[in-house]
């Protein structure tokens, strides 16, 4: 082929794209478990078992020189001599274009202002059916209580909102999901680090066991459940903010005496989904593929934990009701 010789292209179909990357572009390289990367500049851009893949593109390879090819748009012979004696100065350009790329920073984090009262906040909870006692520990806790949503550019500017925070190992608040009281309103504050969602720790600090949540309200259900049944559990409950499993894999990091997951996600194509998914990942991941993991999504035809508390309370109410009309026939 013009310019290239049937030697070099043999030499560089050799050199993988993790061997590439360590030796001329180490700052693109993001570990994702054990032998397994990402890349700053394409973060569904998988590298594993010699071999990448670009899932938002549905494009992938098994060398330097197709990622070169299909990912960066270069000709054929360009990249053949480029993996043969450019690569520093090619990757010093690329490097300098990527990080002139990345998106900018986020914005500086602070936890919304805490009202005097949160009398909104616990009217709106116990109307979601939340026991009044895991209200009281979690304001306790600090990790809930009531705000007004700031932001004079908004028509939700003053909202009253249910706030439930998340807090680091040295107990600041780096997270916050707001709820409207009296409305629909439903933010993450800016800034926020989904690293630490909200989480009701448990009694005993050590436990080894986590009950992980789509949201919020969903944790605070699973332990109203507890108080009203009496379930003798001591674990850390967990809210994901969603499905995404960055929330999780941060707490396991910070906390590896973990041994036992309960998922306790929606009972939708979402929340089923997303469990096989996160079960999955933690079984590949050495650092955790010891925890046993088990999927607990509501029964009795509940979406998710707080629909299956209501209906718990409602049945209870419907056969106390029954309870005294019985009583009041037999008089």
């Amino acid at each position: 082929m013009p310019g290239v010789s049937e030697e070099q292209i043999a030499r560089v179909r050799k050199i993988d794209l993790l061997s590439y990357l360590q030796a001329y572009e180490p700052g693109e390289l993001k570990p994702d478990g054990p032998g397994r990367y990402t890349t700053v500049s394409h973060g569904s851009l998988v590298i594993s078992n010699g071999k990448w893949r670009w899932n938002r593109g549905q494009i992938g390879g098994s060398s330097a020189l197709d990622y070169l090819i299909k990912m960066r748009g270069m000709g054929f012979v360009a990249a053949v001599e480029h993996l043969t004696g450019e690569r520093a100065d090619y990757a010093r350009t690329y490097q300098a274009r990527a990080k002139a790329e990345l998106p900018p920073p986020k914005y500086p984090f602070y936890p919304p202002r805490v009202c005097r009262y949160a009398t909104g906040a616990v009217s709106y909870l116990q109307g979601r059916g939340i026991h009044p006692e895991v209200i009281r520990h979690c304001i306790q806790l600090g990790i809930l209580y009531e705000s007004r949503y700031y932001n004079p550019k908004s028509e939700h500017h003053g909202t009253a909102v249910c706030v439930f925070a998340g807090k680091d190992e040295a107990g600041v608040i780096r997270f916050a999901a707001m709820r409207g009281i009296a409305s629909d309103f439903k933010r993450d504050k800016a800034g926020s680090d989904k690293r630490f969602n909200f989480h009701i720790p448990a009694s005993n600090p050590h436990s080894r066991h986590l009950a992980l949540f789509e949201a919020p309200i969903d944790a605070l259900s699973h332990a109203s459940l507890q108080q009203r049944d009496g379930w003798k559990w001591d674990g850390h409950r967990l809210s994901l903010g969603g499905t995404s499993e960055v929330a999780l894999i941060s707490f396991l990091e910070r906390n590896p005496q973990i041994c036992r997951i309960v998922l306790h996600l929606d009972n939708d194509m979402a929340g089923i989904a997303a469990a096989r998914k996160i079960k999955a990942r933690l079984a590949g991941d050495s650092r955790f593929c010891r925890i046993r993991v088990s999927v607990n999504p509501p029964h009795r035809g509940a979406k998710d934990y707080n629909d299956l508390l209501i209906r718990d309370i409602e049945q209870d109410r419907e056969q106390k009701h029954h309870s005294r009309r019985r009583a009041a026939f037999s008089i």
